[in-house]
């Protein structure tokens, strides 16, 4: 078992920049994938980014190229995606989330374990 929690959300400028963070503990985190995804009232989840076990492999939504960057703290159990040049369409819960594999997935079933998420507002 593994417990997901994020930290890092708020209330932003429309340009600004934020670092969330997703802090594990249970089980040996650096054999875990880990994505983010976000969900605004009345719409489902969105996949944002994943991230490998090993930290060297990304992926991210093309909503969020070029503006987020994932990182993780193996020996902190700790993910982190920085998220630059914020746009109000960035405005959403965002749900980090945890799985067991060695590869790298983008959808919401894969994932077994998630947090309780945290609110990102981004004002124009």
């Amino acid at each position: 078992q593994v417990q997901l929690v994020e930290s890092g959300g708020g209330l932003v400028q429309a340009g600004g920049s934020l670092r969330l963070a997703c802090a594990a503990s249970g089980r040996t985190f650096s054999d875990y994938a880990v994505a983010w995804f976000r969900q605004v009232p009345g719409k489902g989840l969105e996949f944002a980014a994943a991230i490998s076990w090993s930290g060297r492999t990304t992926e991210y939504a093309d909503s969020g190229k070029g503006r987020f960057t994932l990182s993780r703290d193996n020996a902190k159990n700790t993910v982190y995606l920085k998220m630059n040049n914020l746009k109000p369409e960035d405005t959403a819960v965002y749900y980090c989330a945890a799985d067991k594999t060695s590869l790298l997935y983008t959808t919401i079933s894969q994932y077994d374990y998630w947090g309780q998420g945290t609110q990102v507002t981004v004002s124009s």
